[in-house]
């Protein structure tokens, strides 16, 4: 679904991404972790297009071209929470727009098929001024999954959700990858969301990957019970590169079977 090797972006003197590599495979479902300027995000926004990288390699749903990942982002969904609706656009309107990008015969009844999974129904007449943040995230959501995508992106998919409709939220992404094959990956700063969703995690911290492996084998390497204590532990090496008596990415790769 996802194979970028040596990922390098600058913002001027800031280094945002220096060196990364990621795989993601059909099915998996992969999560970012890290502090705040790791490199999460621009990562993604260089894998879909949407920011170019200063070097390095990715090729998305078998097409590294350019021009031929653009049409590979036709099986691709993408949310975040940061990505504003139109203002003067009801929900149902805005969702069918997409619907028909992704080449639907019915685009209002399949939008509002994909609202009704979400039990978001209520919000297909609301215009996107009168929306809530968590309104939002639930229609852009929406709007990532309703064509059931080869791949799923998500940038802090829950973050303004009540505690209950992410619950909700978390259940159907892990239907629909069960049921669809679709791949997911995501960036949190959830931890117990990421335990929830995730079966490999990919800790970055200044632009690079520190650990990528299985939930348990990094917990089990590292002598850490929690994914919050291994944040913890990673992030108060800053980065530095880990001992060999600690975790050394290509031994996890070996222990998990990933192909990085």
């Amino acid at each position: 679904m996802l194979y970028v090797r040596g990922l390098r972006k600058r913002y001027r003197q800031v280094t945002a991404v220096d060196g990364i590599d990621l795989t993601v495979v059909a099915g998996e479902r992969v999560a970012l972790v890290g502090p705040n300027g790791a490199g999460k995000t621009t990562t993604l926004m260089s894998c879909l297009g949407a920011v170019h990288p200063d070097a390095g390699v990715i090729e998305l749903l078998g097409q590294r071209s350019v021009r031929a990942r653009r049409s590979a982002l036709a099986r691709v969904g993408f949310a975040a929470g940061y990505v504003s609706l139109p203002t003067y656009l009801r929900v149902i309107d805005y969702l069918a727009l997409y619907a028909r990008l992704y080449g639907s015969r019915r685009p209002h009844d399949q939008a509002m098929a994909a609202l009704r999974r979400l039990d978001a129904d209520q919000l297909a007449h609301r215009w996107g001024v009168e929306l809530s943040s968590g309104q939002r995230t639930i229609v852009g959501i929406v709007k990532a999954t309703m064509h059931s995508p080869a791949l799923l992106v998500l940038d802090e998919p829950t973050a303004s959700l009540d505690p209950d409709v992410a619950i909700r939220v978390r259940a159907d992404l892990l239907d629909m990858c069960e049921q669809h094959g679709t791949a997911l990956l995501i960036t949190s700063h959830n931890m117990s969301e990421v335990e929830r969703l995730a079966q490999r995690v990919v800790f970055l911290n200044a632009g690079r990957v520190l650990v990528d492996g299985p939930l348990e084998v990094i917990a089990a390497r590292l002598g850490q019970s929690s994914l919050e204590d291994i944040f913890l532990h990673l992030r108060e090496a800053n980065g530095a590169k880990l001992p060999a008596t600690e975790v050394p990415t290509e031994s996890l790769q070996a222990d998990s079977g990933a192909s990085l």
